[in-house]
């Protein structure tokens, strides 16, 4: 079986693999991700940092995107401008890439990676819940790819690449709210890089499967977090892989690529078993 790349923590960077780099892919460029504080966004910044790439990691918590900047400068030498920002907040997006323009002074590159998530039932989730989620996940993916178009994009071009996933595809027990707003974001992908080509923005999802060292899998994985997984590759796959794969989206290598979901997940929807024991423990525990 061939090995993965190399992988370390969830919020640590990597150690010096030269062979893997090629400093000149993504050279000067400045990428703008959302949820880059942790998991898979602080692994696409800095696979985009060791390709050339300056980057503005956004979220909610300063301390975290400011801790994570300070680590990915440091292991890369380049660029890392931490901000502050709910992508429900139209107003909150708006000054942050403002304060990323007035830094770089362009922004090439949009990689939408916010998320919200939690293991539910359809009939036990509150309409807070499903609407917090779509909030997140959809709107919020939405809300800052109109920023950027309109303050940047529309007259320069860029790249969009939304992280979305594969629940929506069968339909996953306990993940209707998930499910439901990744296929929204899924559309909108389609969507946007129809209307949005001609102003040469390509725009593209990515759909990660279980991927080891993440929050999300830890939060989610229920008993499939082992490294043998009932999919053709038999494991999990890590952030770096999802991180280079990202990275093939976002770069020249794929500049006649848009509109396109790119599902990076060993095979595992293609086998991966739907948990109906799961779902009915839920349902029983409900009944307490």
């Amino acid at each position: 079986m061939a090995q993965p790349p190399p992988d370390v923590g969830e919020d640590d960077c990597l150690p010096e693999y030269r062979h893997l780099f090629c400093p000149d892919l993504l050279r000067d460029k400045v990428a703008f991700i959302t949820g880059g504080g942790s998991g898979i966004g602080f692994r696409i910044a800095e696979i985009f940092m060791r390709h050339g790439c300056h980057t503005v990691i956004a979220s909610r918590s300063f301390p975290r995107v400011s801790m994570a900047s300070r680590k990915l400068t440091a292991a890369t030498g380049q660029r890392c401008l931490p901000l502050s920002m709910d992508v429900r907040d139209p107003p909150a997006i708006m000054a942050a890439v403002d304060q990323a323009l007035k830094e770089f002074g362009k922004i090439d590159i949009l990689i939408n990676c916010a998320a919200g998530n939690f293991l539910c039932p359809a009939s036990s989730l509150s309409f807070n819940a499903f609407k917090a989620v779509m909030d997140i996940d959809t709107l919020g993916t939405f809300n800052v790819s109109h920023v950027l178009y309109k303050k940047f994009f529309r007259d320069h071009g860029g790249v969009i690449v939304n992280i979305t996933a594969t629940l929506g595809t069968r339909g996953q027990v306990l993940q209707v709210h998930a499910g439901s707003a990744k296929a929204a974001v899924d559309a909108m992908t389609r969507h946007l890089a129809v209307e949005w080509g001609p102003q040469n923005i390509r725009v593209n999802s990515l759909a990660p499967g279980p991927i080891s060292g993440t929050e999300g899998l830890r939060r989610l994985g229920g008993p499939h977090t082992s490294k043998v997984l009932p999919s053709p590759l038999q494991r999990l796959g890590n952030k770096t892989e999802i991180a280079h794969s990202v990275l093939y989206l976002a770069s020249p290598l794929a500049s006649y690529v848009t509109g396109a979901l790119l599902v990076v997940d060993g095979g595992a929807w293609l086998t991966f078993p739907n948990d109906m024991k799961l779902l009915a423990d839920f349902a029983s525990s409900a009944k307490l």
